[in-house]
């Protein structure tokens, strides 16, 4: 599996002024490229290549693997939009690969700048060695708030896929509850509301006053709610693959794609808690976390999944009597609303796997009324 890593480069002066200055020279070098590339309207990589490389190393004075590098990612940027134009920010990413970047250890890597290579300690949070043999592909040297960071591409190995599983674990991901499963445990996402709602406010305070203690509180808060929030999801993701690996079932999320376009149609409290909510970040966090434990990982249709009764099956709006009670007209089925909804996504998977490999625990009376024709997304 395929992971990105970011490294902390704990530079000296010295070396933070090369790195800088490398950067700078390198990102003026996609911009000349990136000129000449949209006047001829050629945008391949092995085209701009051979028409600028002598010339952005004279120029520029980048080696030639770097040179390399500054033309690839030009190229590579205009196969996403070659519309207009593209102009490279003057401390934007600066791409290396493993000819001139590689790690000494798990604690210094050696990079080349304009100066030639240096020798830089660093610092990351996995708690494994920085194994050189597993590093992939290119690795983006970025600058953030006067500090240098490496993304680094890491294969980490899958442990084996889980086979036969006894079952479905549903989690169910919301606003007010960040996530609920199956078995009924809840993650509140009170934490998450008050924070976005004080640093909101104090933003608001803050960015009309427009006097340099303001700009300086501003850039000091940046980013805290973000990094909270990511450490929240962290947390929950690891939570919920330890209990489906340790009870040995899949785990069953919704397909949320699209939820923020759908959201002309309700409030705008609502639209903004939607806008801010990081649904696909944790997702995407119980999806890595599941495959580096061997847990299978299902995404199904979330349609109707907080209306339909996990009982019988009976789907109506009056089922949901509010954010947390849910009611069936039909059986009289009752309780939290998060966690029968989380039961529906469970069920959805397991209707559609084999009957062999389906859950032995579900008494045959609860797929009465059910629908089976729901499809299980990829």
């Amino acid at each position: 599996m395929l992971l990105t890593i970011k490294v902390k480069l704990l530079t000296n002066q010295e070396h933070h002024d090369i790195l800088l200055k490398t950067m700078e020279r390198f990102n003026d070098a996609c911009n000349y490229i990136s000129a000449v590339a949209w006047e001829n309207q050629r945008f391949g990589k092995i085209g701009l290549q051979k028409i600028l490389y002598y010339d952005v190393r004279e120029l520029f004075g980048l080696s030639a693997q770097m040179t390399v590098r500054a033309v690839g990612k030009v190229s590579e940027s205009y196969k996403i939009d070659d519309r207009k134009q593209h102009h490279f920010r003057h401390h934007g990413a600066t791409v290396y690969d493993k000819r001139i970047l590689s790690p000494k250890g798990a604690d210094r890597v050696s990079i080349l700048t304009l100066e030639g290579r240096i020798l830089v300690p660093v610092v990351y949070g996995e708690f494994r060695k920085l194994d050189k043999k597993r590093i992939r592909g290119q690795a983006d040297l970025v600058y953030i708030k006067n500090v240098f960071y490496l993304m680094l591409v890491i294969d980490l190995p899958d442990d084996e896929l889980m086979k036969n599983p006894d079952g479905t674990l549903g989690v169910d991901m919301g606003i007010v509850n960040l996530a609920v499963t199956s078995d009924g445990e809840v993650f509140s996402g009170d934490k998450c509301t008050k924070s976005r709602q004080k640093y909101t406010t104090l933003k608001k305070r803050l960015q009309p006053v427009k006097t340099w203690n303001a700009k300086k509180h501003l850039k000091r808060i940046s980013g805290k709610e973000r990094r909270f929030k990511k450490d929240v999801n962290h947390c929950i993701a690891k939570q919920i693959v330890k209990v489906a690996k340790d009870t040995h079932r899949m785990i069953a999320l919704e397909d949320l794609g699209g939820i923020r376009k759908s959201g002309h149609t309700v409030s705008k409290g609502l639209r903004t808690s939607i806008g801010k909510w990081a649904f696909y970040e944790l997702g995407m966090y119980i999806q890595y976390k599941a495959q580096m434990a061997g847990v299978p990982v299902s995404f199904v249709d979330p349609k109707y999944t907080s209306q339909q009764c996990s009982e019988c099956g009976f789907i109506s709006k009056g089922n949901r009597k509010n954010q947390s009670e849910f009611v069936c007209l039909e059986c009289g089925h009752s309780e939290n609303a998060d966690v029968n909804a989380a039961k529906n996504i469970s069920f959805r998977v397991d209707v559609n796997r084999p009957i062999a490999l389906r859950s032995s625990g579900l008494k045959e009376e609860s797929w009465k009324g059910r629908p089976t024709t729901l499809v299980v997304g990829s």
